[in-house]
This record gives C-alpha cells, sequence and structure tokens, in this order.
C-alpha cells in the first residue's frame, strides 16, 4: 500500500508539474501556476511530516526533515519552481527505495499448500476420510505407504520407517515399532500404519513450523539503513550554514537558497540505486537477493549459521564402506546386495545400485519384508540384505552410520554402510567467509550429534548444535550475544523455513530444496552450489563500499555547495539545478556496485 502511495506522489507531481509548466509558459497564468505548486508541496510535505513522526517513533531517524524544510522554504520565498523540483526529486527516491526494498509475500504459501489435508479415520473397523482439522486425540487413523503423516501420535502397528526430512532435515528414513511416536509432516514409508492421534492438526509439529514463519515474519529484526545513519549530521550541519547565512545577510532567501543545495537527494537516491545494482550483480552470479536492505545487513553478518543436510552436505545418502568378512571380496558384497536390492524402491537400495561398477545378477523369488531387509535367490543360493537381525544370528559389528547387512545360504557376508557426502565445495566456502570477515560458524542440524561433528570438522565448523527440531534452531539463532550479530542462516529444507525467517538474514539453497524454505528467505541460491553464499558476501559487501562512497561523494558535493550558497551566488533555481547535477554524478557512482570485481 506504501509502495502504491509512493508512485502515486511520484506522478502527481510529474502531472501536476507539467500542467503548471503550461499554466505559466502557456496561458502566463504564472498566479495558478504558483497556487497549484503551492498546494502540492504543503500536501506532499504533510505527509512527509507524519511519515518522519512515525519514522521517529520506531527509533530510526531519516532526512525527512531536511526535505520538508527545504521545500517549504523555497515555497515561503516564492521559489515555487525550485520547490518542484526538489519535490519531483524527492518523490521520484522515494519510489526507487521502495522499488529497492520490495520482496514476495508468499512466504507461508508452500507450508500451507503442503500440509496434511486428509485422514483415513478408523471406526469400528469402518474407514472414512476426513478434514484433517476434524481429528481429535485418541483418534484412530491409518496412514498408507507414501502419505504424509497427519497428526503428531503413537503408532499401534508396525515397523515402518518414517522420512522426517521436512522436520529435521535428515535424509535417512527412521525405523519406528509400535508405541513410538510420529510427527505430522512425515512421511509414512513402505507399510499401512494404524496410529492413535496425541494431538489436533493445530497443535501438531508441521502447523507449529507455520506458526513459527508467521511469528517470524511478524517481529523483523531491527536495523539502521546506512543513509539514516547520514542523515542526523547531515541534517544539522545544513541548518547551521543555512541559519548563519540567514543571520549575517538578514535574507530569509538566503535561507532558502542554501537547503535547496542541502535537499538530501543524494542520500535518497545514491543508496538505493547502488543497492538495485548490487542485487542485479547479484543476480548475475544465480543469487536471488529480495530487498536492498538485505544486502545492507548481509555485508555486516559477523555469524553464519548453516543446516548440514542438503546444505553442508549434498543431502542424500551414497555408499561409504564395504566391509566384506574373509569369505568374500569387497566387490562381490557390493554386487550381492545391489543384485538383491535392484528392485527395490528404497532410497539404500538405489545408492547400493548406484554404486556398483560390475553387471547386476539375476535375482529371483523377491521378497521384501517390511523394515527389515529383501530377501532373494540368485545363483541357487538364498541372499539377505537388511538389518543385522534379518540377516544373521550372529554378533556382528554394527557401524555408527547407516548399514545394511548381507548373507549368503545363512552365512554372514559383512555389511555396506552409507553416509551423506560433504559438498566438495563447502571447507573453500567457510575459509572465503572467514577471508570476507566473518567471525563466527556454527551449525545447527537435526542429525545425531557424532554424524554433525564429522561433519563440521571436516569443513572447519567449530560450534555444533545438533538433534535440533525447529523451533531449538531458533532458539540457538535467539541466544547468540550481540557480539555474534548479525546472523546469517543458510537452509535448504521446510524444517528450515522458520529459522531462516527469524535470522538477521536467511539464504536458501533453492536449488533443490523446499519452496517454503525459498519463500521464507531473504536471500536465494539459485545454482547448486555452496560457495554462492560467499560470493553473496562480498557482492553485499562491495555494494555498500560504493553506496558509502556514493552517499560520502554527494554530501562533500552538497556541503561545498551550501557554502557557496550562503554567499548568495547561487539563486535558488539554480541551486536546484546544481542539485540535479549532484544527484546525476551520486547516481553514475552507485551504478559502479553493478560491475564483478
Amino acid at each position: 500500500m506504501r509502495r502504491l502511495r509512493q508512485y502515486r506522489e511520484f506522478w502527481c507531481v510529474i502531472v501536476l508539474g507539467v500542467i503548471a509548466l503550461w499554466l505559466q509558459f502557456v496561458n502566463h497564468q504564472a498566479g495558478v501556476a504558483q497556487i497549484i505548486v503551492t498546494a502540492l508541496g504543503v500536501l506532499l510535505a504533510l505527509m512527509m511530516f507524519i511519515d518522519m513522526v512515525k519514522t521517529l517513533q520506531s527509533g530510526k531517524f531519516g532526512v525527512d526533515l531536511l526535505a520538508i524544510t527545504a521545500v517549504l522554504a523555497t515555497l515561503a520565498v516564492g521559489e515555487y519552481w525550485a520547490a518542484l523540483i526538489v519535490l519531483l526529486m524527492l518523490t521520484g527516491g522515494d519510489a526507487l527505495e521502495d522499488f529497492a526494498a520490495q520482496r514476495a509475500n508468499s512466504e507461508l504459501q508452500e507450508l500451507l499448500n503442503n500440509s496434511p489435508q486428509t485422514a483415513h479415520r478408523l471406526v469400528a473397523d469402518q474407514l472414512t476420510d476426513i478434514p484433517v482439522g476434524t481429528v481429535v486425540v485418541g483418534d484412530h487413523l491409518i496412514v498408507r505407504p507414501g502419505e504424509v503423516i497427519p497428526v503428531d501420535g503413537t503408532l499401534l502397528t508396525g515397523p515402518t520407517t518414517v522420512n522426517e526430512a521436512s522436520l529435521t532435515g535428515e535424509a535417512r528414513p527412521i525405523e519406528k515399532v509400535a508405541g513410538n511416536t510420529v510427527m505430522s509432516g512425515s512421511i509414512n514409508g513402505e507399510a499401512s500404519v494404524q496410529l492413535a492421534a496425541d494431538q489436533t492438526a493445530d497443535n501438531s509439529q508441521y502447523q507449529n513450523i507455520v506458526r513459527l514463519v508467521k511469528q517470524a515474519e511478524e517481529q523483523p529484526a531491527k536495523f539502521v539503513r546506512m543513509a539514516d545513519r547520514y542523515a542526523v549530521p547531515f541534517t544539522l550541519l545544513a541548518y547551521v550554514i543555512a541559519g548563519i547565512a540567514w543571520a549575517v545577510s538578514g535574507d530569509p532567501v538566503r535561507f532558502a537558497e542554501v537547503l535547496v543545495v542541502a535537499s538530501p537527494c543524494p542520500l535518497i537516491l545514491a543508496a538505493p540505486i547502488a543497492l538495485i545494482s548490487g542485487m542485479s550483480r547479484a543476480s548475475r552470479n544465480g543469487i536471488i537477493v529480495k530487498t536492498g536492505t538485505t544486502l545492507e545487513k548481509l555485508a555486516k553478518v559477523k555469524t553464519f549459521a548453516f543446516d548440514k543436510t542438503g546444505t553442508i552436505t549434498q543431502g542424500k545418502l551414497v555408499v561409504d564402506q564395504v566391509v566384506p568378512t574373509s569369505a568374500v571380496t569387497a566387490e562381490t558384497l557390493l554386487q550381492l546386495a545391489a543384485s538383491t536390492e535392484q528392485h527395490s524402491g528404497h532410497v539404500l537400495a538405489q545408492s547400493l545400485v548406484a554404486a556398483t561398477t560390475g553387471p547386476l545378477l539375476t535375482a529371483t523369488d523377491v521378497t521384501e519384508v517390511t523394515a527389515q531387509g529383501v530377501e532373494a535367490t540368485i545363483d541357487g543360493q538364498t541372499i539377505r540384505v537388511g538389518k543385522a537381525s534379518f540377516v544373521t544370528d550372529e554378533d556382528v559389528e554394527k557401524p555408527d552410520q547407516t548399514a545394511v547387512f548381507v548373507s549368503a545360504a545363512g552365512l554372514y557376508q559383512g555389511y555396506v554402510s552409507f553416509s551423506d557426502r560433504v559438498r566438495p565445495e563447502a571447507a573453500a566456502t567457510m575459509t572465503a567467509l572467514r577471508d570476507a570477515q566473518v567471525s563466527h560458524l556454527l551449525m545447527i542440524s537435526g542429525d545425531r550429534e557424532p554424524i554433525a561433528r564429522q561433519i563440521a570438522s571436516e569443513v572447519g565448523i567449530d560450534q555444533i548444535h545438533a538433534e535440533c527440531l525447529p523451533a531449538e534452531k531458533i532458539a540457538v539463532l535467539a541466544k547468540l550475544p550481540d557480539d555474534q550479530r548479525p546472523v546469517a542462516m543458510v537452509g535448504d529444507g521446510i524444517n528450515d523455513a522458520p529459522s531462516l525467517a527469524t535470522a538477521d538474514v536467511g539464504i536458501a539453497m533453492g536449488a533443490h530444496g523446499a519452496t517454503a524454505a525459498s519463500e521464507s528467505a531473504d536471500a536465494v541460491v539459485l545454482k547448486d552450489d555452496l560457495t554462492r553464499v560467499s560470493v553473496a558476501r562480498r557482492i553485499a559487501q562491495d555494494t555498500m563500499r560504493v553506496a558509502k562512497q556514493a552517499v560520502l561523494i554527494g554530501i562533500f558535493i552538497c556541503t561545498a555547495l551550501m557554502l557557496i550558497a550562503s554567499f548568495g551566488v547561487i539563486p535558488a533555481i539554480i541551486g536546484a539545478v546544481f542539485q540535479e547535477v549532484v544527484d546525476t554524478v551520486t547516481i553514475l557512482y552507485a551504478l559502479r556496485a553493478r560491475t564483478d570485481r
């Protein structure tokens, strides 16, 4: 609404300005033209004053006071054409600044679209589909294979596997048996199960994520824009010079002449144009930055927090080790496991097949035992692949990682372990961030602490927070001390959406991640490349350096013009034209932020 109002003000100034010009120079009705410009100036000054009061009430300082004074002073001494030029640049600058701060407002849409909508309620052996919002605590529900679990509950039957990636970010399916709790938003595996509802839909985990994002959006972080930091000293300097000029000359026109060249257009224009240029540069590098303020914050970030799965790691399990017994080679063990699992849709089966370099053997009489493993006949032998208890009665070595065990003809043959591989560029990204003056790097993961600590050590992160659900991730960010702020959070999944929205800067790995994470983030990396995070930091720093230089150049030139105008050698209308020259210089300099260095 504010954006529309600013654009409306800008076009009003243009239209009424053209009308006033036509009246004065074509119809020779200078008095009417002056009335139109004066009324327009007073009205816009009043609106700017109201906005200024609101800004001050929020604890921020802006450049509005100087702009209001410049407009009213020129109108008071009859220099209404100078006032019109100032109004044109002020409203145009506001519209441009607002354009630089646009962002998508659909942060919750993907979460809402993916929320469980229906549940299968079981009453006296009768199965009925009901809206998930009507589920009450104690209802018995059926969840079919591949369906989203509608509410938090306790399994009454099992076993099954549950994919909790949308909640914890962990790619590995979790085995669940009767009596285990399951969370809404997770996806049921291969078996149809029955559960008892422990919570209503509104109180379940998935809806809690939605609420967390809403709360984060309603409580944005406080931030002082760069232009605002220069506003107070520049305004005071302008008033001092203008006041002295008036007092010495005794001519109020001198006051207006000084303030015209002091109008804060460089402050209003230079920073937004530099920010738009920086956003354009980021886009060319595969990074969508949604607001100019994001670049300002990103340039000052002291702490980068990373999710693990899909962010620092590749987000998919691959074969890590093949550990055979003395009875078989590693190649044969992997071939047997992959051949047995080749027709299974399980994520581990796909990884086994992908890791096998040799030909797959023909498997017959394939039987998949839910949550246990697969049994098949290969070359006349019964091959079992799955949990250790499924394939052998021996007390075998069990690695910390996810693993499948293999037996042939009842004899244990060994195991194959899996891991989520670290992105090859992850360590270089952490080094680049440290080189870019980032003082703290930390990992916030839903995975177990040993795995999280191992991954963190590989890439050079020394602060680890493991086994965190979305609310706990937010708590970690909230407890960071002031000397570690601002903080940026980098993630890729639905479970990351609340923490991305809570952080001062949220960065989503959007190439393969959940749309909800991308929508909740302030910046989105479109390429599947973690180094783009450090590139975004560098672009932000370059952009703010150029913006600051452009603003200071504008202030320096304006100060020189104010001193000259204080001697009465620059008429107000000429001063307004000079102000246009200053604006042009600062704009051209600010456009340097578009260039890769």
